[in-house]
């Protein structure tokens, strides 16, 4: 005789009432359009990180010209055309749009999807409408982000895609802020009033160096198809690259993973922030710093810091495999006070990006902090600092690997600056040459072996 514990019996009870409730349920068949798109396997081809950005407040007496990146577009009434680089390509096609920093809801009257030919014109007979839930228009409620439905476009691997999107609203007239990347370095158009979704050659009334109320594009891929996110701030975002060229960092390791490995490329999407911080956000209008008269505060309007924006913009990401964080050095040169934020305070929030990275099955990589001597906010203080990050990524083991920015850009005579050849005078950013060194010195091994 089996003699049974009462823990044994209490063990058996839950699975057999579940085991009932699976014979009784009825079973849901999904129609034929929705279970194809939900067998496919959607990766993101480009996206952006996002922040907030207010509208001007006449009432403040804040000139709106002192925001670093100026006053927010107004769009009223009228269509956005904006243009993304896709890293790979694919037959069929998803857009999300996003009022993620809204306080209002955001009307999204039609919006269109097509291969961009030059300029503000777009190839002939590469697009169509944008629908959701196969609606043309959308309202995207505060906080809130909506995916379109699959749409049948050849997108072109390290192409150029024109996203149009009609906002019949004045996207200033509610003082909702805007969910954006301000820091696009690629020309939008805005037209004259009226829905030119589609046009193929959409009447320009204003340009913009932004991306507005766009969070990502997908395509449907093989199940094998790696997406590689690359987390960081102005360096990685590509500030002081020429606009319009695509010659940040992570262009350059796109190109060159298509070139070796053509359709089996990874993605690689850029959601870098100027400004951006691990441990500190910025978010906040461009005013003063601790308001009223003053310079205005060069921490505002930066984004949410890596640590609180890392599961929206690196995690959420479909079919994300891989990260590179290339973050730091606005920890230490903003800070605005020597003692903090303390070396082991940065390496504390580097270890929590990496062990939520590694709680969902993610590799990340950690980049060196690159030089900063000669820049606004350099301090003896803030070297040393520097010097001790990069210490830690480099020999602690505990990113998956290293990638050496700092010992790419800097000038071996003087290693605490950047190579002249390498910056375009502020001696903190690189220019098109850095940003090629720096994408050419990656080893492409790290995202080609088995993971």
């Amino acid at each position: 005789m089996i003699e049974h514990s009462p823990s044994s019996n209490l063990g058996r009870r839950p699975r057999l009432a579940a085991a009932a409730l699976l014979v009784i349920l009825p079973a849901v068949a999904l129609p034929p359009a929705a279970a194809a798109q939900a067998a496919e396997h959607w990766v993101g081809t480009w996206a952006a990180g996002l922040q907030a950005q207010a509208p001007p407040d006449p009432a403040s007496g804040q000139d709106p010209g002192q925001d670093l990146f100026g006053p927010l577009a107004r769009v009223r009434n009228q269509t956005l055309r904006q243009i993304v680089r896709t890293t790979i390509g694919g037959s069929r096609l998803r857009v999300a749009f996003t009022n993620v920093f809204g306080t209002q809801p955001l009307e999204v009257g039609a919006a269109h999807a097509a291969v961009r030919a030059a300029g503000a014109a777009i190839e002939p007979g590469t697009g169509a409408t944008l629908t959701f839930g196969g609606r043309a228009s959308v309202t995207i409620e505060a906080g809130s982000t909506v995916l379109s439905d699959a749409l049948d476009l050849e997108v072109p691997a390290l192409g150029h895609l024109a996203v149009d999107l009609y906002l019949p609203g004045d996207n200033w007239a509610s003082g909702s802020p805007a969910s954006t990347l301000r820091g696009a370095w690629t020309t939008g158009y805005i037209s004259p009033a009226g829905d030119h979704g589609g046009a193929l050659e959409m009447p320009v009334e204003a340009t913009l160096q932004s991306w507005l109320y766009l969070s990502r594009v997908e395509v449907a891929a093989s199940a094998a198809t790696q997406v590689v996110v690359t987390l960081g701030d102005s360096i990685t975002e590509g500030f002081g690259s020429t606009a319009d060229a695509d010659r940040r960092w992570p262009d350059v390791l796109a190109e060159r993973l298509g070139a070796e490995l053509g359709a089996d490329a990874p993605a690689v999407l850029n959601v870098a922030i100027s400004g951006n911080r691990v441990l500190r956000g910025n978010d906040g209008a461009f005013g003063t710093a601790g308001g009223g008269a003053g310079p205005p505060n060069p921490n505002a309007g930066f984004g949410p810091s890596a640590l609180s924006r890392f599961d929206r913009d690196v995690l959420l990401q479909p079919g994300v495999t891989h990260v590179v964080v290339l973050e730091s050095i606005n920890d230490i040169g903003m800070a605005g006070d020597a003692a903090a934020p303390t070396v082991e305070e940065l390496i504390a929030g580097h270890r929590a990006l990496i062990q939520r990275a590694r709680s969902h099955g993610l590799t990340i990589y950690g980049g060196t902090l690159t030089p900063f001597e000669g820049a606004l906010y350099f301090t003896e203080a803030g070297e040393a600092k520097r010097q001790a990050v990069n210490e830690w990524i480099r020999n602690s083991g505990e990113y998956d690997a290293v990638i050496d920015f700092d010992a790419v850009v800097r000038d071996s005579a003087d290693p605490r600056r950047f190579l002249p050849l390498y910056h375009p005078g502020d001696w903190l950013h690189p220019n098109d040459e850095g940003y090629r060194a720096m994408g050419e010195a990656i080893d492409l091994t790290l995202f080609t072996a088995p993971r």
